[in-house]
């Protein structure tokens, strides 16, 4: 099977015109100085069902046989994609049924069935609901929707693609989160055909990176293990045309650990008002941890917003600490009334937030007539945290780290 063609992408396109939205492309001034030109973020996480897996799932239930239709369709997913599956059979009339794993998000479930699909909890991890999604279709005969690894999914994704060409003509690099590789290679697949000169990147999270080795054996490589905060692409092994895509079209593959992934959602949410999962902002955290690497223009494809409140809420405080926005330290200080007082007083005035204290007279640091307090203070960064930690010295304090 040869690769998706362009013409088959402007095909979807035509198909997807009244199913999906012209997403907006946001200009993001806050990255462009590590990068030495415009950056820009292609804000996916507004579509319709809160990421770009619409597109494919739509082109493909939309190419199915009337017959086929008939039976339903059956998919599995941790959330974007059945949310996809329940929308687009939804809109084209056909029975979806989804299979999630058992501690798939409450908000994901519940939008899922929302859009009208019938859901089933099954499996710890997605192999396994995998697995008894398939087993489902060999049952009742209800067509198995992959969610990656199929040419209409493909062409699907790569209706982004064209998309980013008409919004930012002048693009010099396109960056895509990267687990199956459906979204990439649909995307490489539009952009390499208009523009060859386009560098298109995809970006996978360190703890669930199947593509560099893939590519470097010459052929889908499974992950055994894949524990990361980004489940929406913590994908263990390329499909066989995803990867062809993939290993004849995109550039490079590049991966971010898990603190540039918070850092990236964090700085979405303050700088730029955008609700973005981890996953989705893979590509903003290659912005991050890989500063002067991409050419400019740059377009960084937010790839979803459907993230749990709850593990939101931990990516925050993750995110603040992995940029420097926390503060633990200890202080030596005299057993006298008033000392406590004077420390806090001395970290008011350097502007740091106190959000917990702890006051110990038992440690084998301290000598008669001292008393230890323990801080954890909320910043303004890193320059901050060293000025109130020399500030704090300076006033008599003896500090520890």
């Amino acid at each position: 099977m040869g690769l998706v063609s362009v013409d088959t992408i402007r095909e979807a396109r035509q198909l997807l015109s009244t199913v999906v939205r012209n997403t907006p492309m946001e200009h993001a001034r806050d990255l462009e100085s590590a990068h030495g030109g415009p950056v820009h973020l292609k804000c996916e996480n507004l579509q319709r069902t809160g990421s770009f897996k619409i597109r494919g799932a739509y082109t493909r239930i939309h190419g199915l046989s009337e017959a086929e239709r008939a039976r339903g369709v059956v998919a599995a997913s941790a959330g974007n994609h059945a949310q996809g599956v329940a929308l687009a059979a939804s809109l084209l009339d056909t029975k979806a049924t989804v299979f999630m794993p058992e501690r798939a998000p409450l908000p994901k479930l519940a939008a899922t069935r929302g859009y009208g699909a019938e859901v089933h909890l099954h499996g710890a991890v997605l192999e396994e609901t995998l697995a008894e999604a398939k087993a489902f279709a060999e049952r009742t005969g209800a067509v198995f929707i992959h969610p990656f690894d199929h040419p209409d999914i493909i062409a699907g994704q790569g209706t982004l693609g064209l998309e980013i060409l008409e919004q930012l003509p002048e693009v010099a690099t396109v960056l895509v989160a990267t687990g199956g590789g459906g979204l990439v290679g649909g995307v490489a697949a539009a952009v390499k055909a208009e523009r060859p000169d386009v560098h298109v990147v995809g970006v996978q999270a360190e703890e669930a990176a199947a593509f560099p080795r893939s590519l470097a054996s010459g052929g889908p490589v499974r992950v055994e293990r894949t524990q990361t905060m980004a489940d929406g692409i913590a994908v263990g092994e390329p499909g066989p045309v995803s990867f062809a895509h993939v290993n004849s079209l995109v550039d490079d593959v590049v991966t971010v650990g898990e603190e540039s992934l918070s850092r990236a959602v964090l700085q979405c949410l303050e700088r730029r008002k955008l609700v973005v999962e981890p996953a989705g902002a893979a590509a903003v955290a290659a912005l991050l941890e890989h500063e002067k690497m991409f050419e400019p223009p740059v377009v960084a494809v937010l790839s979803g917003g459907n993230v749990d409140p709850l593990l939101l809420l931990q990516i925050i405080q993750h995110g603040m600490t992995a940029a420097g926005r926390y503060l633990n330290l200890r202080l030596c200080v005299p057993d006298r009334p008033g000392s406590l007082v004077s420390v806090l007083s001395r970290v008011s005035e350097l502007g740091a937030n106190v959000l917990d204290v702890e006051h110990s007279r038992i440690s084998g640091r301290l000598a008669m007539g001292e008393v230890e307090i323990a801080l954890k203070l909320e910043t303004r960064g890193p320059d901050h945290c060293e000025t109130v930690a020399a500030q704090l010295q300076r006033a008599g304090f003896t500090v520890m780290f």
